[in-house]
């Protein structure tokens, strides 16, 4: 058998494993089938490369660039994805697996590629939240404003998800425009490093945007800087070791961690057998458990069910769990494969012993199980395993010892709050949840133990045939937790992008910050071309520009007119006396929306040109009265300017209504497709 000798990607070359590389064997026959390791890399050239060239190119361009090059990187992938499926099957995993695994991981880069051309803008600066008024005539303002980190973001990813670990930090490090040197974990390295062969391949990704260490990281934690990040998926052990590094506390270098996790799923009192949730209670446990051989971060480690249910649970549970086949994953019929190697398989085992000191095994016997396809000995397989504590409030192991495979422990409640008390016995963990179909109980649970869980899942009758399932972490999701599992947060949309970024409060001027920003902020200077900024093409517009357009009275006979036509006949438009009793008008006043079409009326340029469509109108409020007699005019400014495609750009107008004295009665924001 050829064993495959894993590279390192180094300041854009290739480096071979050195003579002391660890071996990696297959987790299906424990042969020996690749070799991994470079204690030669200069990890500090590596470092350099990233941060001046890596850097440099990402920051020349947009977030909307970074986004197209997601998008090209995650369709080339999924181009490839069979040679990673074909290479995925040695760490144990099914095709089902790999579904999770690297359909996951190039799902969650379009993700974050969508999510960078529709929330973001088509700039090199991202303005977080509104302008704050530090001043009594808006002269002096502020904002605040996120540009992206000015050195390198190292991944260090567990052995579970070779793929999805990989793209899932990559994307949103990417798309704030750092640079990343990714670190798999060894034990399936050959997966990662192929996936970044693929992409390394493609030329879509600017020199010193990516880089792999397949093996260690030698002292590169030692070298790093205030601008750098660290992003760490592994044991709680681990992390604390990492993060204690004096360089990285001296220099307060962001570390994100994602730890140990003892999840916890609870059972409903209203989720009694024979309800459509007790069911779906058993499946997603079921599922969980046997699941990527149960090595997931997100797998439910705690079953808390009504203490009368405990047996219905066993029963329905062991029924289920014995109809998953387990065997070599290459097979069609194998529902459950081998974990990902013989150090792994040893370490379940020897939690699933300690569990055994407090909890009884009423299901799975690892002396004992058939395994379809391969040799169970030479092989990283175990069975599924359920244990029942019957006494979990003086446990302690099943609180705080993880078997990171197919391995589960059941516990009974006495009431709610007991069950969710039992949850947060865990001290934080990734995701809890309930199945259950009564509010209150949802809600009690939310307000109970949300403090202690990054995700809550909530799941019944109404929502199952939709829902992602309880170990799903999604990129629109926030996938992270408190306490034990690591404290730290990744995914959640843009989220994700603002950790490798500086968040910086800017003060000054209206110009100043609409050059800052690429907004026009109200205060700034405004211009006017002469034509109407209707008849000018998406690429002629200027940020500023404005039209300030005639004033038009409004009427007794137009308020009466809108109302009969749209039978809007609220009482402050048409009694007198009523609208006098409200504390808020002077009489009768006119529709609001009333005024917006007044105002439409008085902007808009009725032929055909290059404004094709209006998409929406963001922020209205409305800030005083108009009543008969009363007279209006709009101020129309370019707020901001989007491209969306070679055919038309997006323009955000600013509209402002005032009245005869020049008050402030409207504003919104306006949101047109205009032509190139």
């Amino acid at each position: 058998m050829t064993v495959q000798m894993v590279s390192s990607f180094a300041k854009g070359a290739w480096v071979a494993p050195t003579s002391g590389a660890r071996n990696i064997a297959s987790a299906i026959t424990g042969d020996v089938i690749a070799s991994a390791g470079n204690d030669t890399l200069d990890v500090q050239g590596m470092l350099a490369f990233a941060r001046e060239v890596g850097g440099a190119n990402l920051r020349r361009m947009t977030f909307h660039d970074r986004a197209r090059m997601l998008k090209a990187l995650a369709l080339h992938l999924n181009a490839h994805r069979d040679v990673l499926y074909a290479a995925s099957f040695d760490t144990g995993a099914t095709q089902a697996d790999h579904l999770i695994d690297i359909d996951g991981g190039i799902g969650t880069m379009m993700v974050f590629a969508s999510k960078g051309r529709k929330e973001m803008p088509d700039a090199q600066i991202y303005v977080d939240g509104e302008i704050e008024q530090l001043s009594r005539n808006g002269s002096f303002l502020g904002q605040h404003i996120c540009t992206p980190l000015q050195g390198v973001a190292v991944h260090i990813n567990a052995f579970n998800f070779p793929v999805w670990g990989m793209l899932e930090k990559l994307a949103p490090t990417l798309l704030a425009g750092v640079p990343a040197i990714v670190k798999p974990a060894t034990s399936s390295c050959y997966v990662t490093e192929l996936a970044v062969k693929i992409m390394v391949d493609s030329n879509i990704l600017p020199d010193g945007a990516l880089q792999l260490v397949s093996g260690g990281l030698g002292d590169m934690l030692d070298h790093l800087t205030c601008q750098d990040a660290v992003a760490f998926t592994g044991s709680a052990v681990t992390a604390l070791k990492l993060r204690s590094n004096p360089l990285i506390l001296g220099n307060s270098v962001r570390f994100t961690s994602e730890a140990d996790s003892l999840n916890a799923s609870i059972l409903g009192p209203d989720a009694l057998p024979g309800t459509p949730e007790f069911d779906l209670f058993i499946k997603e446990v079921s599922r969980e458990m046997t699941t990527k051989a149960g090595q997931k971060c997100t797998a439910i480690r705690r079953i808390i069910a009504p203490e009368a249910a405990t047996q219905a649970v066993i029963d329905a549970l062991s029924a289920r769990l014995v109809k998953v086949k387990i065997g070599d994953p290459r097979l069609d019929t194998t529902r459950m494969g081998a974990l990902v190697s013989a150090g792994q398989k040893r370490d379940v085992l020897e939690k699933a012993a300690l569990l055994g000191r407090e909890a009884e095994r009423v299901f799975g016997n690892p002396e004992d199980f058939a395994v379809d396809g391969a040799d169970a000995d030479k092989g990283a397989f175990v069975p599924p395993m359920l244990f029942h504590c019957s006494d979990p409030d003086t446990a302690v192991h099943v609180h705080d010892s993880e078997a990171f495979g197919p391995v589960s422990t059941l516990m009974g409640y006495r009431d709610l709050d007991h069950a969710i008390a039992l949850a947060n016995r865990g001290q934080g963990s990734l995701v809890a949840s309930v199945i259950t179909h009564d509010t209150d109980v949802a809600l009690n649970v939310v307000q109970g133990a949300g403090a202690f869980h990054g995700r809550l899942y909530i799941n019944n009758r109404d929502s199952m045939a939709e829902s992602t399932g309880h170990g799903s972490p999604l990129p629109h999701m926030v996938h992270g937790g408190p306490g034990r599992a690591g404290g730290g947060e990744e995914l959640g949309g843009i989220r994700a992008v603002k950790h490798f970024m500086q968040r910086t409060a800017i003060q000054g001027s209206p110009d100043v910050l609409t050059k800052i920003t690429g907004q026009w902020v109200p205060g700034a200077t405004e211009h006017s071309v002469g034509a109407h900024p209707f008849t000018r093409k998406f690429g002629d517009l200027a940020v500023g520009e404005t039209l300030n357009s005639a004033q038009r009275i409004v009427t007794l006979d137009d308020i009466e007119h809108f109302a009969n036509f749209t039978g809007d006949t609220f009482y402050a438009h048409m009694d007198d006396a009523a609208a006098k009793r409200n504390p808020f008008f002077p009489g009768r006043v006119a529709h609001g929306y009333l005024l917006l079409s007044f105002a439409a009326g008085l902007f808009v340029e009725p032929n055909e040109g290059p404004v094709l469509a209006n998409t929406g109108l963001d922020g209205l409020r409305f800030m005083k009265p108009v009543s008969a007699g009363d007279a209006i005019k709009v101020r129309l400014t370019v707020k901001k300017k989007t491209k969306r495609n070679d055919e038309y750009g997006e323009v955000r107008w600013h509209v402002t209504l005032t009245n005869q004295d020049d008050d402030q009665v409207a504003e919104y924001e306006l949101l047109t497709m205009v032509a190139f």
